[in-house]
């Protein structure tokens, strides 16, 4: 079962540091995707008021932050962790949040993971989350929960 995280605002780097390290807390939580605008490189140049590509810690893993956080996607395994969820959001977003529960990460290939890797077996995180141009370190990141091996 997947929801969707709608945030009332564009998510800073600090708030979404904090919600991810709640949510990624959960032990029934599977997969987690952000999707936002991209932000744009680091520039030497630029106001650093304005500037939200920085590196997070989430679970205690080291991650660079490239999208202004607009929507969480989050796969479940029980309905019963959406309270929890909610519990976490509202310690965070106190400008409002909405939670959509329908079917928003693929678990099927798709044909783009068909383009890029072929009749090969590849791991249930990485269904769906390929785009066939870029390279996979660029745009996707692993968090290993504590009960996971790397």
């Amino acid at each position: 079962m997947d929801i969707e995280i709608f945030p009332h605002r564009v998510l800073g780097a600090d708030t979404t540091e904090k919600l991810l390290n709640g949510i990624e807390s959960l032990v029934d939580v599977k997969r987690t995707v952000l999707q936002g605008p991209r932000l744009p490189p680091e520039d030497p140049n630029e106001d650093p008021r304005y500037f939200d590509r920085r590196r997070i810690t989430v679970n205690g893993k080291e991650i660079e932050l490239k999208v202004k956080t607009g929507r969480i996607f989050v796969e479940l395994s029980t309905e019963e962790t959406i309270d929890e969820i909610k519990v976490i959001c509202e310690q965070h977003l106190p400008f409002g949040f909405d939670i959509n529960i329908g079917k928003y990460i693929r678990d099927q290939k798709t044909v783009t993971d068909n383009i890029k890797y072929g009749d090969a077996d590849i791991p249930d995180e990485l269904i769906g989350m390929t785009d066939q141009s870029a390279k996979l370190k660029d745009r996707l990141t692993f968090i290993k929960k504590d009960n996971e091996k790397e």
